[in-house]
């Protein structure tokens, strides 16, 4: 395709010269730009595809970066990157060294935020707008939330104090397409969609303060009065606009694909004395048949046919299994319920969804919530599965601790995406929650290697454990093991010499590395052994009665140093006496940048060769 008017675009200040048909036409070209991309690179594509002339419109009447553009969650950001001087490296996007798909200042001046969790916009761009007030500054800050991101709580939070301030120039623009990743749920939802079927009502206020806002000196008056008239007899007549209940000046719903009519409407935004809230309504996945059919699939796709939509064929991955024991388990027990948090396609539970509609629960983005609903649940005498990525599952902190295991509540947290997860970057990988949930008591961690051993940990955790249990693992296949390696399921295994001096230590995928490394040292004469930790937490006793005579020990992890369980292995060991030599290699003290997951592996040293290298300076080399 001609990308004559998009490869011209170096900055903003290009798209303002531009006539509509003009626009209409970049429009086009960035749509293939991003199909085309997207399929060699993999990203989300379905969110992108559907704010491409929300994001022209926006250049178009404001002055980024002076006037402030919050992103949230940050995945819709592929076409704000185009048109901030980045379109000469897209095509690097999500792969190592080349740009991130989601917002990052190091990149560009026009990216506000390291962002790529969901519903802070509204929060960050409050507060961007009150620093302009108090600098006396006149310039704007937009929010753009949506694709699911308004079903978290924080957004409201941030509404309902933004709401009171009258002097920021705030303006937050709520993309409406109906969709989080999974089909949007709950409440808030059909509360758009009520708005949505109202929008002649909105249309004709809107038409009335644009008239009398242009009468001569009594007009701004003229409007005022009637917004308070209206107000009181919608509300006797209505349920009243949750947004103007709380403070927001309340536009739209707008067509999201007409450039035309968002740019005026934006023009209207910035003359409002108060926090506007715009509601526009898109398509997502719009301009590609294959994503507008199919949302969900098209929302984070690896590479794809652009013809077919057809990814690379995929053999088993853990949350497929998971999803597939889940159901297992819940034809035989009617206690156990599943929830999840806007992400059931991504987190193997479709199968269970459509099976067991009864016991499964979508509360949206709404992770805190999950947690202490499934609490609930739990004081009911259902056995619940909270099934989360490890990046989300950092929101749920002080309710793991108080109401979880406080309460002593019997869940299971199904924690996917442990450990590196690959292209997504610093704000996804799943390197903290070893650490974190170190830190809480009545709490059991369970890190499987195999699909096997996962499913025997789920049948433990539903039927010999008590309190929460937490089942970790990565994203992808299970790890290769060797034959030889007869797995006890218990809380520890050992592969090799049983009374080898030299230990190497580990859990999780990283044992298939381990069992590679222990291969090659044996060839070379060296007498190693391996301890697999599979309940790492609690730390058994045992495990410290194994490895305390241990001339060398190696421990090598896939998670942040500070607070895992590397560290407290190591303080045990110190407790116990132990005065052989401890190396841990981890991930130590930074956030892990983009990458492939065999790439970053090998950056922490957490590859075969260079456990070879680390645990072959225990024999002096």
């Amino acid at each position: 395709m001609n990308n004559s008017i998009l490869k011209n675009i170096k900055s903003p200040d290009d798209i303002k010269k531009l006539s509509y048909d003009e626009l209409d036409e970049l429009a086009s070209q960035i749509r293939y730009e991003l199909i085309s991309t997207v399929s060699k690179n993999g990203g989300h594509l379905a969110s992108n595809l559907g704010v491409v002339e929300l994001t022209i419109a926006l250049h178009k009447c404001f002055y980024s970066p002076k006037d402030k553009f919050v992103f949230d969650v940050g995945h819709q950001i592929y076409t704000h990157k185009l048109l901030t001087g980045r379109y000469d490296r897209f095509s690097t996007i999500r792969t190592e060294g080349g740009l991130s798909g989601f917002p990052r200042p190091n990149e560009s001046e026009h990216d506000v935020f390291f962002t790529g969790h969901s519903s802070t916009s509204i929060s960050s761009a409050y507060g961007i707008s009150v620093s302009e007030v108090i600098k006396g500054s006149k310039n704007y800050t937009v929010a753009v939330i949506g694709d699911g991101a308004f079903t978290g709580g924080l957004a409201y939070e941030a509404i309902n104090n933004a709401g009171r301030n009258k002097d920021a120039k705030l303006i937050v623009v709520l993309n409406d397409n109906e969709m989080s990743i999974s089909q949007n749920v709950g409440s808030i939802s059909k509360y758009l969609t009520n708005i949505r079927t109202t929008r002649q009502y909105f249309r004709l206020k809107a038409s009335l303060e644009r008239t009398l806002n242009h009468i001569p000196l009594i007009g701004r008056k003229l409007s005022s009065g009637v917004y308070k008239l209206k107000t009181s007899i919608k509300n006797k007549l209505y349920n009243s606009n949750m947004f103007e209940d709380l403070g927001f000046r309340y536009m739209g719903p707008v067509d999201g694909h007409n450039i035309h009519k968002l740019t005026e409407v934006l023009e209207e935004a910035k003359n409002i004395d108060r926090p506007v809230l715009l509601h526009v309504h898109t398509k997502k996945g719009k301009g590609y048949e294959l994503a507008e059919q199919n949302p969900s699939e098209f929302h984070g796709i690896s590479k794809f046919d652009m013809d077919t939509g057809e990814t690379v064929a995929k053999g088993p991955n853990f949350s497929d299994e998971f999803g597939k024991y889940l159901c297992e388990l819940a034809s035989k027990d009617a206690r156990i319920c599943a929830i999840t948090a806007a992400m059931s396609l991504g987190t193997g539970l479709s199968e269970y969804a459509q099976n067991y509609s009864d016991r499964f629960f979508d509360v949206g983005i709404a992770e805190e919530h999950a947690v202490v609903f499934a609490s609930g649940l739990s004081k009911g005498g259902m056995i619940p599965f909270f099934v989360v990525y490890s990046t989300f599952l950092q929101r749920c902190y002080d309710q793991l601790i108080h109401d979880a295991a406080l309460q002593k509540q019997k869940m299971i947290i199904a924690v996917d995406r442990a450990g590196f997860v690959g292209e997504d970057g610093e704000t996804h990988q799943g390197i903290f929650d070893v650490a974190f949930m170190n830190t809480i008591s009545n709490f059991t961690i369970y890190a499987p290697s195999t699909y096997d051993e996962m499913r025997k940990d789920m049948y433990k955790a539903v039927y010999k454990d008590s309190n929460v249990i937490a089942i970790r693992y990565p994203r992808g296949s299970e790890c290769e093991i060797p034959a030889d390696f007869n797995p006890s399921y218990d809380v520890f295994d050992i592969y090799g010499e049983e009374d080898a001096e030299v230990s190497l230590v580990t859990y999780g995928r990283i044992f298939g590395n381990a069992c590679k490394a222990y291969k090659i040292l044996k060839e070379q004469g060296k007498n190693i052994r391996i301890v697999k930790i599979n309940k790492i937490k609690p730390l058994d006793s045992s495990i410290v009665e194994v490895l305390k005579d241990s001339r060398a020990i190696y421990f090598f992890e896939e998670g942040i140093q500070n607070g895992g369980v590397g560290e407290k292995l190591a303080l045990r060991l110190l407790e116990a006496g132990y005065s052989g030599e401890y190396k841990l290699t981890a991930v130590d003290y930074c956030f892990v940048e983009q990458g492939s997951v065999a790439s970053t592996i090998a950056k922490n040293n957490l590859d075969t060769d260079s456990m070879i290298e680390i645990v072959g300076g225990a024999f002096g080399e």
